[in-house]
């Protein structure tokens, strides 16, 4: 109970802090939100969006899963990305991994880990789409830092896949998708620079006519 007890306090003591800054904080924050991005990230405790961004309640949407997968049949992110692209209209979804990602380093090895399995295999198959680039790489830790960020290539080009993202792009060309790095080591986000803002981007096989799925 001292770590629950512990947890009430730190919420009573926030709550003092905004109201000593603001007496009007929670009412405003209770009539709505705006925010302008949508964060995807890993459901590691070192890594909370809020915090590494310096973002306020309200100012960034947010869903966080075990190494910040899109999984195209995760129906929990799927309606997070529909919500924040259709109903909070966002104008940027950004996939942030990190490195000294515990899936991530799950997914390197052929340890049985139980249940999350069924989850680690979709990040072993972005292992197998860039094997032969990271069995080149020798030094053990530079190949599981390269892993990190091609794994945020391939999730920003599966947001990309789907009929939510493209729908909105062909409405209002918007949001923009970006794959960032969050290096637990630094404190620092590193930016890919990997955007996709339309469909162009992506192979033809993906490309959903637009005109005909609003009609």
């Amino acid at each position: 109970m001292d770590v629950i007890n512990k947890l009430i306090n730190g919420n009573r003591e926030w709550v003092e802090d905004q109201l000593e800054i603001d007496k009007d904080y929670f009412q405003r924050l209770s009539q709505g939100q705006e925010p302008d991005s949508l964060w995807i990230g890993c459901a590691d405790s070192r890594v909370p969006a809020s915090e590494v961004t310096r973002t306020k309640p309200g100012e960034m949407f947010e869903h966080r899963n075990i190494a910040n997968m899109v999984v195209h049949s995760d129906m929990n992110l799927l309606s997070v990305l529909d919500y924040a692209v259709n109903a909070l209209r966002v104008k940027h979804v950004i996939v942030c991994g990190h490195y000294l990602c515990g899936g991530i380093n799950a997914a390197m090895g052929n340890r049985q880990n139980g249940l999350v399995d069924n989850w680690i295999r979709h990040i072993k198959d972005v292992y197998r789409l860039y094997e032969n680039e990271l069995e080149a790489i020798e030094d053990k830790q530079q190949r599981f830092d390269r892993f990190v960020e091609v794994n945020v290539y391939e999730q920003v080009f599966d947001l990309s896949k789907t009929s939510i993202i493209q729908n909105a792009w062909a409405e209002r060309n918007e949001p923009k998708i970006h794959g960032w790095v969050f290096d637990i080591r630094t404190g620092l986000i590193k930016d890919l620079n990997i955007t996709f803002d339309n469909q162009t981007q992506l192979p033809s096989i993906y490309k959903i006519d637009s005109e005909v799925v609003m009609k």
